[in-house]
């Protein structure tokens, strides 16, 4: 008896995604005269909106919400968050509506950012509130006030990282444990540490991965182990965090910084985005010129998102009350 076809992809409309991504050897001289070995693991080309990570932590949740016939998905994020720009990309072709909890309330009624005005542009509802009530994202109070806010839908967390998330991340890792060249060690950026508990789950037992916040935060190691926990059971592969590389903390991008992205563009031609990719490079090149990095390592870096394009910068597509 053979089991009956399944039916169409609910996620068809947002069209094809390359996986695995592909992975990519960089010459750099930083790198080799330490007898280090640079790859790039491209996320970064999954698909060409919802970009790297997010497609592998999005579509989880996307596929939920079609089956539970939720009209809308709301989320949070900050003013420079991949996510956001995400989750708006996916939802306009899916029929999805969607809504950007940005915190800041004092941004509201501004000029948007380059970022927060492709969700816009994308459709995407943004509603700002006070950093002290962001704060409650977390609570069961929260998600009922934005229930009652914006009606039946459905919730996706902070940089969508929850269980389900972690475990679709953890199809990364994997990826990595056959890759050709295969890597010593995995290095990623991390805002919420979703990706990083995944990818840890996911590699050999004889690779680990190296984490990289780019955003100052001394919960991020229990994050891990939390988010481990519930995804899996308990603690998964080998994983630590290489801090201090923040650069003046969460979307903050100082000339030395974007000089350095701008400088990996033009010797490979590799297009570096700012918040989160050009932070993880920035570090392995510092960590390999102090040493940290054993010669012999093949080190892979997974370039979770692409630049900003260009977009109309004067949409406004935001709620300008504070509050849920």
């Amino acid at each position: 008896m053979t089991n009956p076809p399944e039916g169409p992809d609910p996620l068809a409309a947002l069209g094809p995604a390359r996986l695995p991504s592909p992975v990519q050897e960089i010459d750099d001289e930083r790198f080799a005269s330490h007898g280090v070995r640079l790859l790039l693991k491209r996320d970064d080309l999954v698909h060409p909106r919802v970009i790297g990570n997010k497609w592998r932590k999005l579509t989880p949740h996307l596929r939920a919400a079609l089956a539970e016939g939720a009209g809308t998905v709301v989320t949070v994020g900050g003013a420079y968050s991949n996510h956001l720009r995400a989750l708006a990309a996916a939802g306009r072709p899916l029929g999805l509506r969607t809504v950007g909890i940005v915190r800041g309330d004092e941004l509201a009624g501004r000029p948007l950012n380059p970022s927060l005005a492709r969700c816009a542009e994308d459709g995407m509802r943004l509603h700002f509130v006070s950093r002290a009530e962001y704060r409650t994202r977390h609570d069961a109070a929260f998600a009922r006030a934005v229930r009652e806010r914006f009606g039946p839908a459905r919730l996706v967390p902070e940089g969508g990282s929850d269980p389900l998330a972690v475990r679709s991340c953890a199809e990364l890792g994997r990826e990595l444990a056959a890759a050709h060249p295969r890597p010593d060690v995995v290095a990623l950026a991390c805002g919420t540490a979703g990706t990083l508990a995944g990818v840890a789950a996911g590699l050999a037992p004889d690779q680990r991965v190296l984490g990289v916040p780019v955003v100052r935060d001394p919960t991020l190691g229990d994050a891990v182990r939390r988010f481990q926990a519930a995804a899996f059971g308990g603690p998964r592969g080998r994983w630590e965090l290489a801090e201090g590389f923040e650069h003046g903390g969460y979307g903050r991008t100082p000339p030395a910084l974007l000089a350095f992205a701008a400088d990996f563009t033009d010797r490979h031609g590799v297009p570096v985005e700012s918040q989160y990719v050009a932070k993880l490079l920035y570090a392995l090149a510092e960590l390999t010129r102090r040493g940290s990095v054993r010669p012999g390592t093949v080190l892979a870096a997974v370039v979770t998102g692409r630049p900003d394009e260009p977009c109309a910068p004067d949409l406004d597509n935001s709620t300008t009350t504070s509050g849920i």
